[in-house]
């Protein structure tokens, strides 16, 4: 699956930390900002980010580590994870923005709407990171070789989208940029995701919407309430027929619900 930019999107290098890390951004639309924050699979302009798009400015910005290592030896952990993405938003000139994030990335932006309050106006989860429940663990993508990541990754795991997002096995190039993206999530929540936003959830302010798959077999269902819980007045939303990736399999549903929320 490529990650690389369309035409019509600008591709912005920002940056941060003091110039060490240059932070990659898509940028597409025109309306009030949108953040976006991938998952393991990496930064891909799809359909949903393209329907964000058409009533938003979407700022949709690639993990610190996706493409060069380096990064992350800058970045030791969740809280240092946070500062990048809020100086990614100085740089941005963003002074407040709706947040989506999708899998890692639901969990990035429920600790930046803890952390900065005053800066997310709303805040979409999908699919989310972040908390843990010893009877309902989460499994460990860590082990799970790249081939058999779309049969737990998505309801269907031989079409169109398992495809692309499964890298060919004699294409060494695409096996290690598969490799580099999860390495770069991995380095952020290995052994498991729970790094104490339990702890700090409470602080969030932003009116939330959370969307879950009902066929999450990657971060069990039981997740969406777990966050709707710490997220007073939060609306969720179960995608009977989804996986991990509702947003990509079930687009129409999703995006009709995202873009009502964000008005």
């Amino acid at each position: 699956m490529t990650t690389d930019a369309p035409s019509h999107v600008d591709e912005r290098w920002l940056p941060v930390a003091g110039g060490a890390i240059q932070a990659r951004v898509l940028v597409a639309g025109r309306g009030d900002p949108v953040l976006f924050l991938h998952g393991a699979g990496g930064l891909l302009w799809d359909p949903f980010l393209e329907a964000l798009a058409g009533g938003h400015t979407v700022y949709a910005v690639e993990h610190p580590g996706a493409r060069d290592s380096e990064a992350l030896r800058r970045l030791r952990g969740i809280w240092e994870l946070v500062l990048f993405y809020d100086e990614v938003l100085d740089a941005l000139e963003l002074q407040q923005t709706a947040v989506v994030g999708h899998s890692f990335g639901g969990m990035v932006a429920a600790e930046l709407a803890a952390n900065s309050r005053q800066r997310v106006t709303r805040l979409v989860l999908i699919s989310a990171l972040g908390l843990w429940r010893d009877d309902a663990p989460i499994a460990d993508i860590a082990g799970i070789p790249p081939a058999k990541l779309a049969e737990l990754a998505l309801a269907d795991p031989t079409g169109p989208l398992a495809a692309a997002m499964t890298p060919p096995p004699d294409d060494p190039q695409a096996l290690f940029e598969a490799a580099m993206r999860m390495a770069s999530i991995l380095h952020f929540i290995w052994p498991i995701p729970d790094k104490g936003l339990d702890r700090r959830i409470h602080r969030v302010t932003a009116p939330a919407l959370v969307i879950w798959g009902g066929r999450d077999r990657l971060i069990p269902p039981v997740y969406a309430e777990e966050f709707a819980t710490r997220l007073p007045g939060a609306q969720v939303e179960i995608i009977p027929e989804a996986a991990h990736l509702p947003h990509l399999e079930t687009p129409d549903a999703v995006r009709e619900r995202v873009l009502a929320f964000l008005g």
